[in-house]
């Protein structure tokens, strides 16, 4: 929504939304579960990787601890979610220059070892937020041409019928360490 509230409230257990983006003259509608980052909401959680077309990790660049926890979340990702997930590293709070403790070469380094997408991001300021939509929709539509999903499983989280209408429905997975950042993106 291009929207940044100072003041928010940590999500507990998930929280939905959806946005419009254009891709090939096409509009392409996702959806979008911003799942709680604590531990304590884990098992409720993990239900949402399921039919995860695209899973959006965010660290905080402030936060050594919401860093090292990434590692847990790349790996709950490759357990719970389907083997054609696109994943999405994301280092979050750039705006934050003074009180960064992750370097974006850590961030780029863990990305790499991955095999996953990585992008600094300000909710703030609006920094790399809808590249990084545009990016993975983009992503995703060209995998769906490809025939990298099976439209058929209702398991891999596209809506074929809305798909052969020019328009697909996709969900995002988007989950941070212990601190959370709301962005109403």
């Amino acid at each position: 929504t291009d929207t940044f509230h100072e003041k928010y409230g940590s999500t507990i257990g998930a929280e939905f939304g959806d946005k419009n983006i254009e891709i090939e003259d096409k509009i392409i509608k996702i959806q979008i579960w911003d799942t709680a980052g604590q531990e304590r909401f884990k098992s409720i959680t993990t239900a949402y990787y399921k039919n995860c077309v695209c899973a959006i990790i965010v660290y905080d660049i402030t936060s050594k601890d919401s860093f090292n926890d990434i590692t847990n979340w790349i790996n709950d990702c490759k357990i719970y979610s389907p083997k054609t997930v696109l994943k999405v590293l994301i280092g979050n709070k750039c705006d934050l220059k003074d009180n960064r403790v992750i370097s974006t070469e850590e961030g780029q380094e863990l990305a790499e070892k991955n095999g996953i997408l990585f992008y600094e991001t300000s909710a703030k300021e609006g920094t790399n937020i809808k590249e990084i939509f545009k990016e993975t929709g983009e992503k995703i539509y060209k995998n769906i041409n490809e025939g990298y999903y099976n439209l058929d499983d209702i398991g891999c989280g596209i809506r074929s019928s809305i798909f052969e209408r020019e328009s697909i429905s996709v969900k995002l997975k988007k989950g941070n360490g212990k601190e959370k950042k709301k962005c109403h993106c």
